[in-house]
């Protein structure tokens, strides 16, 4: 076992006349100090470094800088926020590294906001490493419902605004990088590149994180192969809601072109592959994300969508795409191949808005719910959209050409679309072949070979014939991904998980982990317990009689990997739980139409003033506080300039409870009259995450709770909540 060192805070900076010493006495190893710079090759002693960073990312814990650097970590664990216990309070830069020529292998480092982060290098190489288990957001969505506040933005980049939601590797401005066999998972984004060209990618497991598996903005000529990318998601409840919250396994986000994408496993996304052309095309309508080549990947359940490609033109060809909501999401792509691909059971083969000058050719479609292609525009477009005043944005000129399509319930579904040519499709056991309306114009059916459907592979495919996608060592299906507050659930570790509660208030559970045996040990407000012994995995029933639902349980077995990275030994107790705490609070809840004479974003206490003196446009009462508005608040009510304000009195055992609040624009929370969550300025809500506000309370007996909400224009939430610490 290697030893722990924990490390007081001081300075330590290598020169290369003090390298040299250090070199002379030990010419074999150093030891990891908080303020260390590299600058020579070097192997790490072998040990557990517990070391805080410093509190912002623009000051690293260590620096490795200079040209012609290898530093061999040596298996060694570098870890932070030591004083911290939950990943969302994980701070801190790792190492930085500026250079050329630079390897970095054998690191594990973890509890950090950014483990590693790479400025201005060519040839970067980083190897076999583990940068597990590093931040991560708390989500608040649950089985039953999303919150807005788990949305991920990745739209604009060229401030770093990616760090906010952290990252295992993040590269800038970074060429010929090589990253390949390293493992990420337990965090949020795992490698993410921003202006990166030209790099390799390979050979990597990112799997299992909350946010992105590999993310691109403005990168270019990168090739990524023969990874395993799988299980990077949120925002997905099994037959409840697929939102996805723009999760996805591969993102590429404004004018990343000419990458290649090749064999690699991307299931059970929020997205598989996630391509936006960007807020640069968007606003002026010139360039995209284009010319990159998607070639023999996995992208099955996906939530979302399996591909999603969007204002630009690419090659996506002989890819696996099985049970997502869309196979392929193409609105607005432009001269886009699509070849080869098997669509089997997703709820759209292919869906296509606006598109112009694309070919889909050679595919399979099986067993597609709905329609294996789907191709449509609207009549108008939002007249201060740049994009669409200065581009065609017309449905027109495709080429359907030597598809199979079986079982399908509408094989061919086409709206207000222009030129199609159709020839040699096949047609097995389909309820309707081709699906049109007086929208279409010019459809062509030829009876003779009209278009030759070769498709030329692109060079670098000869150079990695060899490869084949990853295998997928966890469970296959939507219903495996399980979304907890912390990410998806890996299958390494004990688990509780409620799948859903009927009429009845009956919950059903999945009981699920390692090799091992359960066992309830407590349980309440809860009767008519199923089972409280057994193997895994397991289902349990039981009936709830109460507000405040517990079961906690205890497993015996393997070792296993805790949902937190930390390990734990095999045969030694461990506990695991679940709790559903829904105090019965009664919500008075009215809502209040205000004007610009008692705008509450100028005038606080004139607007409090001019609530009270006024009749509420809207009364109801309701057990839980948990709006979403996408439009109007009612029937003939407004969708914008509204407020709400609930009131009710709830009585508590005593102890720490965190009072959640979710709401846009503003809000305020009092309790017994004290404020103790304030968000009243607008400006400071920037990103989704922004709506989300919480704080820890000691309460007990009988309180009184005032919820004050303001909403602007747009989109409206109010969700509030309140847990048992």
């Amino acid at each position: 076992m290697p030893m722990k060192i924990r490390i007081k805070p001081i300075l330590l900076i290598i020169t290369l006349g003090v390298y040299n010493s250090l070199l002379a006495k030990n010419p074999q190893t150093i030891e990891l100090k908080r303020g260390l710079i590299i600058r020579s090759s070097i192997q790490i002693k072998k040990a557990i470094y517990l070391i805080n960073a410093y509190d912002s990312l623009n000051r690293p814990l260590i620096r490795i800088e200079g040209n012609n650097i290898t530093v061999d970590f040596n298996k060694s664990l570098l870890q932070g926020s030591t004083n911290k216990e939950l990943p969302n309070e994980f701070y801190g830069l790792a190492i930085l590294i500026r250079g050329n020529n630079i390897t970095i292998k054998n690191a594990r480092i973890r509890g950090y906001k950014v483990a590693l982060m790479a400025e201005g290098c060519i040839n970067l190489k980083i190897e076999h490493s583990d940068f597990s288990y590093n931040y991560r957001q708390e989500l608040q969505s649950n089985w039953l419902s999303e919150d807005v506040s788990d949305w991920m933005s990745y739209h604009h980049n060229e401030h770093d605004e990616w760090l906010r939601y952290g990252a295992a590797i993040y590269l800038k401005a970074c060429s010929r990088s090589i990253i390949q066999n390293n493992t990420i998972t337990g965090g949020q984004c795992a490698l993410m590149m921003m202006k990166c060209n030209d790099g390799l990618i390979s050979d990597n497991d990112f799997s299992f994180n909350s946010g992105i598996g590999i993310g691109m903005y403005r990168s270019s000529r990168n090739r990524v192969i023969h990874n395993k990318l799988d299980y990077n998601v949120r925002g997905y409840s099994h037959g409840f809601y697929n939102r996805g919250q723009d999760s996805a396994g591969i993102l590429l986000f404004e004018q990343c072109n000419e990458n290649q994408f090749a064999f690699n496993s991307v299931t059970h996304g929020g997205d598989g592959f996630f391509l936006w052309a960007g807020q640069t095309t968007m606003d002026n309508g010139s360039g995209g994300c284009n010319g990159n080549y998607i070639y023999k990947n996995d992208f099955s359940y996906a939530p979302t969508n399996g591909v999603e490609v969007t204002f630009s033109k690419n090659i996506i060809s002989d890819n696996i795409i099985k049970e997502c909501d869309n196979g392929i999401w193409g609105g607005y792509s432009w001269e886009t191949s699509i070849s080869g691909n098997l669509f089997y059971k997703n709820k759209t083969g292919i869906a296509i808005e606006h598109g112009q000058h694309n070919a889909i050719m050679n595919n399979q479609f099986q067993e597609n719910l709905q329609d294996g292609i789907k191709l449509w525009a609207r009549k108008t477009q939002p007249l201060d959209w740049g994009y669409a005043n200065k581009r065609d944005t017309k449905s027109h000129d495709y080429k359907i050409l030597n598809n199979s399509f079986e079982k399908e319930n509408t094989a061919i579904n086409i709206v207000l679309t222009d030129n199609i040519v159709l020839d040699r499709n096949k047609y097995i056991d389909t309820k309707k072949e081709l699906k049109t309306d007086s929208t279409v114009t010019h459809l062509n059916l030829p009876v003779k070979k009209l278009d030759d459907t070769t498709v030329v592979l692109h060079p670098f495919i000869n150079a990695w014939n060899q490869k084949t996608i990853p295998l997928l060592s966890s469970p296959i299906g939507k219903n495996q991904i399980r979304i907890t507050s912390w990410g998806p659930y890996d299958f390494r570790y004990p688990i509780i998980f409620l799948k859903k509660i009927d009429s009845n208030q009956v919950y059903y559970f999945d009981v699920l982990g390692p090799m091992g045996n359960w066992k309830i040990r407590k349980s309440k407000d809860i009767s008519n317990i199923s089972k409280n012994f057994g193997a895994f995995p397991a289902t349990i029933t039981a009936k709830k009689t109460g507000e405040d639902v517990q079961l906690i349980l205890e497993y015996e077995g393997k070792k296993f990997i805790s949902q937190f990275g930390k390990s734990q030994m095999a045969g030694k107790p461990y506990l695991f739980s679940y709790r559903d705490y829904q105090p019965d609070i009664n919500w008075t809840v009215n809502w209040y139409s205000w004007d610009l004479a008692h705008d509450p974003n100028k005038n606080y206490p004139g607007f409090i003033d001019f609530i009270n003196n006024s009749k509420s446009i809207k009364t109801e009462t309701t057990k839980k506080l948990a709006y979403t508005w996408w439009g109007e608040i009612g029937k003939h009510l407004p969708a914008d300039s509204f407020a709400t304000i609930a009131t009710s009195t709830i009585s508590l055992e005593k102890g720490l409870y965190k009072i959640g609040v979710t709401a846009d624009d503003l809000v305020k929370v009092y309790i017994d009259g004290k404020l103790v969550i304030d968000f009243w300025d607008a400006a400071k809500y920037v990103n989704d995450e922004d709506a989300h506000h919480s704080a820890l309370i000691p309460l007990g007996g009988k309180h009184d709770i005032r919820v004050e909400q303001v909403e602007n224009s747009g989109f409206a939430t109010l969700i509030f909540t309140i847990k048992p610490m």
